[in-house]
C-alpha cells in the first residue's frame, strides 16, 4: 500500500463520511472528503487522486453520473461505489457507469481497506505493455486506443474488454485460473463478477476468431488459456 495515496471520498452522510475519512487517514492515506456529487467532480478535476470512493445516492450529481464523468477523463483510475443497494441490476448499473467494484453499506472498515489496497497494488504492479502488440500477419492489439485490428477490420473494444485482453496477452500460453483473472482485472473474486467475466470471455473469443495462431481456450473447472503461436 502506498502511504501517500490520495483518495477522493464523496459521501453525503456527514457522520459516515468523517468516520471513513478518519479510518483511512489512520491507515496512511490522504483523503479528500466531499458531500455532494458536484463538489466531488470539481475536486476530481483540481486534484490528482489515486482512487475514488463514491456514494451512489448524492445531492446535485448522483454517484453514477459522477463516475461516468470521471471515467471520461480517466479510464484507469479505480472507482468503488459505496451503496445501500445490493440488487444485481444496481451492480450492473454501477459497472456500466464505469465502476470497478462496489461495497454494500453497512460495511466493515477492514474490508474497505483491503479492497482499496487490492486496487492500488494492481495499478502499481501493472506490467508495462507495448503500445501496439502484433498478434499475427495484419493483426494487432492497440490497448491505448481500445482497438483490435484483424486483416484491416478494426474492432472497437470497451475499456473492460481491453483490460481483459491485455491481461490475457501479457500471460499468453499460460493457464490462468478464474479467480486470478477476476482479482487482476476486476479486483475481486465473487460469483456475480464470475458471470460477468464469462460474458466478456465470449466476446473476446468472438473478436479473435479468424486471427491465425491465436485461440482462447477454456480449461474446464480451472480457467482460460490464450494460445499465442507468435
Amino acid at each position: 500500500m502506498s502511504a501517500k495515496a490520495k483518495i477522493l471520498l464523496v459521501e453525503d452522510d456527514a457522520s459516515l463520511g468523517f468516520v471513513v475519512k478518519d479510518n483511512l487517514e489512520d491507515s496512511g492515506y490522504e483523503v479528500l472528503l466531499c458531500s455532494d456529487g458536484e463538489n466531488g467532480w470539481q475536486t476530481f478535476m483540481r486534484q490528482n487522486v489515486d482512487i475514488c470512493l463514491l456514494d451512489v445516492m448524492l445531492p446535485k450529481k448522483d454517484g453514477m453520473a459522477l463516475a461516468s464523468l470521471i471515467r471520461q477523463k480517466n479510464d484507469k483510475i479505480p472507482i468503488l461505489f459505496l451503496t445501500a443497494k445490493n440488487l444485481d441490476e444496481d451492480k450492473i448499473a454501477g459497472f456500466k457507469a464505469g465502476g470497478d467494484d462496489y461495497i454494500v453499506k453497512p460495511f466493515n472498515m477492514e474490508e474497505l481497506l483491503l479492497r482499496i489496497e487490492v486496487f492500488l497494488k494492481r495499478s502499481k504492479d501493472e506490467k508495462p505493455m507495448d503500445a501496439i502488440v502484433g498478434l499475427a500477419s495484419n493483426s494487432s492489439f492497440d490497448y491505448e486506443n481500445l482497438l483490435l485490428v484483424n486483416q484491416g477490420h478494426a474492432q472497437q473494444l470497451t475499456q473492460k474488454e481491453a483490460d481483459l485482453f491485455k491481461y490475457l496477452v501479457q500471460n499468453k500460453n499460460m493457464v490462468l485460473k478464474r479467480e486470478d483473472i477476476l482479482m487482476n482485472v476486476w479486483g475481486k473474486d465473487d460469483y456475480f463478477l464470475g458471470r460477468s467475466m464469462d460474458v466478456f470471455m465470449t466476446k473476446v473469443r468472438k473478436y479473435i476468431k479468424g486471427i491465425e495462431g491465436v485461440e482462447l481456450q477454456t480449461m474446464h473447472g480451472v480457467g482460460f488459456k490464450l494460445v499465442f503461436d507468435k
